[in-house]
């Protein structure tokens, strides 16, 4: 594991984002003594969470997703209106579709419960980080028959050849700028070709775009 100049520990940026100091502190000691994670700041609450992913700009956040005030939720739209680069795990005891799906819905990378095997959790860090979508089967299966119930399935033929490859790299976790990137197409331009893959599928996310082009086989 490389080290920095001044000693310190580089890797896997993460912020902790729960109203427990608990529950905080116990992720804490455990991802410090992972080779490539650092954590770089903790937060009780989603308002204090936006502010200090905006301040520290993480790799990673792991939020809570009840909290009082600013829940994990709204905390996470808000990091999306942002533009924040750091990808979100949610991190929960409450196991219902209900709760967890907004979550995604809103821009979160992946879930895991508060009981997870400590080694599950650095496995899923390290996933979320590089770029991956880290669902739950029984999520997932609800996300894709949302999809289906939208008539999504039997609608890949409308999609162009260049949408379809902004797709796959959608599914790949790349954001807007990686596929400019990628592509060699400027950042407005994919923002476009987003918005017209979510029409023509008739989808209502990126989630569900990665889902779908997984199922489709645009994707692995």
């Amino acid at each position: 594991m490389a080290e920095a100049a001044s000693g310190r520990k580089t890797g896997i940026r993460v912020l902790l984002v729960d109203d427990h100091q608990v529950v905080r502190r116990g992720l804490r000691t455990f991802l410090e003594v992972q080779d490539d994670i650092e954590v770089v700041g903790e937060a009780g609450d989603g308002a204090e969470g936006v502010e200090r992913a905006e301040e520290l700009r993480p790799d990673v956040v792991l939020m809570d997703v009840k909290m009082p005030g600013m829940d994990g939720v709204e905390a996470l739209r808000r990091l999306q209106e942002l533009a924040n680069p750091a990808k979100v795990l949610i991190v929960t005891s409450f196991t219902e579709q209900r709760t967890v799906v907004p979550a995604l819905r809103a821009g979160a990378s992946g879930y895991v419960y508060k009981d997870v095997d400590p080694d599950a959790l650095a496995g899923a860090i390290r996933s979320v980080h590089a770029g991956h979508v880290l669902l739950q089967p029984e999520v997932a299966m609800a996300l894709l028959s949302q999809e289906d119930a939208n008539g999504g399935t039997g609608r890949g033929g409308m999609l162009t050849e260049r949408e379809r490859e902004v797709l796959g790299l959608i599914a790949d976790g790349r954001s807007n700028r990686e596929i400019a990137r990628a592509l060699v197409l400027s950042e407005k331009t994919v923002k476009t070709h987003v918005s017209n893959i979510l029409m023509k599928l008739d989808l209502a996310d990126r989630t569900q775009a990665a889902l779908w082009a997984v199922r489709h086989g645009l994707a692995d």
